[in-house]
């Protein structure tokens, strides 16, 4: 079957945000008292929806949410850079391509600006802002190719956490999913999708499968 439409996560697929996300997350939920570390704080929310990370975080210290986004914002002007091999990918990739992230519109935006991919998504990018719900329920992914025009069996989704991978699945669509950022390979595994580490490989994945 031939792919009309590559769904692109963006944090940790397109941008090497995780890291940052990681690092500012459980650094702020240790100040609440949290006793979490990276490897845990990536196992429960990278992936996650911002409203799904606040019910997870619950009530804190007045401040304290305005803190955090002006500590990760901070870190990802600084920081932020495209994931390895990405854009190399994206030069050979044939089928069309849209974004669909769990990001709000904003964060995404601005992800894809500091990276210079902005344009190659230039009113192609979808934000579970945009349906009821986020990752893991199928509505992102069933939205951005419903308003794309494309049938769920001819889009493939490029994920890199569980969230994401359950959400492309029950979205009857065939799913990749990155082993190269901060979710283990075991996390992935098992799941329905093609595991693989190095994205510059993505075209002949895609074109390869099945």
């Amino acid at each position: 079957m031939t792919v009309d439409l590559v769904i692109f996560d963006c944090d940790g697929v397109l941008v090497d945000s995780e890291h940052i996300s990681v690092r500012v997350g459980t650094a702020a939920l240790r100040r609440l008292g949290w006793d979490i570390d990276e490897a845990r704080y990536a196992e429960r929310f990278v992936g996650c929806s911002p409203e799904y990370w606040d019910e997870q975080v619950g009530e804190v210290p007045p401040g304290w949410r305005d803190e955090v986004d002006a500590e990760y914002r901070a870190a990802v002007a600084a920081e932020l850079r495209a994931v390895p091999g990405i854009v190399a990918a994206l030069d050979r990739l044939e089928p069309p391509s849209c974004v669909a992230s769990n990001g709000r519109h904003t964060a995404i935006r601005r992800s894809l600006e500091l990276t210079g991919l902005a344009a190659r998504f230039a009113g192609r990018v979808f934000s579970a802002e945009d349906v009821p719900r986020g990752k893991p329920a199928p509505d992102l992914f069933l939205h951005a190719a419903a308003v794309l025009g494309t049938s769920p069996e001819r889009c493939v989704v490029v994920e890199d956490s569980p969230f994401g991978v359950r959400a492309a699945r029950a979205a009857g669509m065939r799913c990749l999913a990155f082993t190269g950022g901060v979710t283990p390979e075991h996390r992935l595994a098992g799941l329905g999708a093609h595991l693989f580490s190095d994205a510059a490989a993505l075209p002949d994945l895609i074109a390869a499968l099945p």
